[in-house]
């Protein structure tokens, strides 16, 4: 007889799953835009102005605090895979930043009179194992009662105040590297339609518990120039953060981008989130297409849950930047693209 846990459906609960769940980009630029002016001191050497992972806080010469925090609604139905998904997309902000993290605070609501404390419980033990695996404590956190099933950490790292890796610091003619597969939202779409199988679902699970830790290795290096990680927004969305930030113009070549296979053919047979459309209603505008197919746009747009890292560095050291993720375990990590000059038009250009 299967125990309660593996009678329970997460996602039964909740109306999106994962970074799916995130406030599409133009709704939140609306958003943030009617925010006062805050306190700008200093010490603060990463705040809102660039779309960055994480806040980062200058604390002497040889530290700077990173904070970020980051919680979602079930992706998954397995509840332990949940807690390990969500906190290993939460600590993918401090690697993103060139940092390692130090500690996290765990971040539950729960709808408790509909879910039986062991499967809370599970969830919350993801979430601890993985950051085990980090090698940094749950130290604490907070929880509520809420409609639906939400869990996520707000994360601590340090690194060196110069080796910040803010979505700013690109240059012209970097050479563009992806660490992890796209399509884990259409897995995720596919699943919910329970058109996922055991080799599909653990093709997911594979790709989201894969800790983005290669960012600290990647964070000392000075021809590293920026990064960022793909998430909900997707890659376009989060490259265009960096674009942004950089004043540069990404080129991409489509066939170049690693895609995890079984999401490839979902996506051929139509497969494809809410989100990603949102997605591009949301930027659309800044991106130009370039004998791109529809299955093609759905993927660049896909929302990432725990993606991997995009990183921004010196042409001439893509190859050991490359080495370096390989090191790490990160097979299907590629060069993807270039920044050039950007003076008008897309910020990200696209050939398929």
């Amino acid at each position: 007889m299967k125990n309660v846990t593996e009678k329970i459906r997460l996602t039964q609960f909740s109306h999106g799953g994962g970074c799916g769940c995130k406030i599409a980009p133009a709704v939140l630029s609306e958003m943030l835009a009617r925010l006062p002016a805050g306190i700008a001191p200093p010490e603060l050497l990463v705040g809102t102005e660039t779309s960055d992972d994480a806040a980062v806080y200058r604390l002497n010469d040889q530290q700077a605090l990173i904070a970020t925090t980051d919680f979602f609604m079930p992706i998954v139905d397995d509840p332990f895979d949940f807690g390990r998904i969500a906190a290993a997309n939460a600590l993918s902000d401090i690697y993103a930043m060139g940092g390692s993290p130090i500690l996290a605070l765990a971040l539950v609501g729960m709808p408790i009179g509909k879910l039986p404390p062991e499967v809370i419980a599970r969830v919350l033990e993801g979430g601890a194992s993985m950051c085990r695996e980090a090698g940094i404590p749950v130290a604490g956190g907070h929880s509520i009662d809420s409609v639906e099933p939400i869990y996520g950490l707000a994360a601590m790292g340090l690194v060196h105040p110069g080796k910040v890796k803010s979505n700013a610091g690109a240059k012209l003619g970097d050479a563009l590297i992806l660490g992890k597969p796209l399509g884990v939202g259409v897995l995720s779409a596919a699943q919910k339609t329970g058109r996922l199988d055991e080799a599909g679902y653990r093709a997911m699970i594979g790709v989201t518990t894969q800790l983005n830790r290669v960012g600290a290795k990647l964070g000392l290096r000075d021809d590293v120039h920026a990064m960022t990680d793909v998430t909900g927004f997707g890659l376009l969305g989060h490259l265009l953060e960096l674009c942004r930030g950089s004043g540069c113009r990404a080129e991409l070549t489509f066939e170049a981008l690693p895609v995890i296979e079984v999401a490839r053919t979902f996506v051929l047979e139509g497969v494809k989130t809410g989100a990603s459309a949102r997605n591009w209603t949301s930027y659309g505008s800044e991106v130009e297409l370039r004998d791109v197919a529809p299955w093609q746009q759905t993927l660049l747009t896909d929302p990432q849950t725990s993606g991997g890292l995009l990183v921004a560095c010196a042409a001439e050291a893509a190859k050991e930047v490359l080495a370096l993720f390989y090191a790490e375990g990160f097979a299907e990590a590629a060069e993807v693209g270039r920044l050039r000059e950007w003076e008008s038009g897309g910020r990200v250009v696209v050939r398929g």
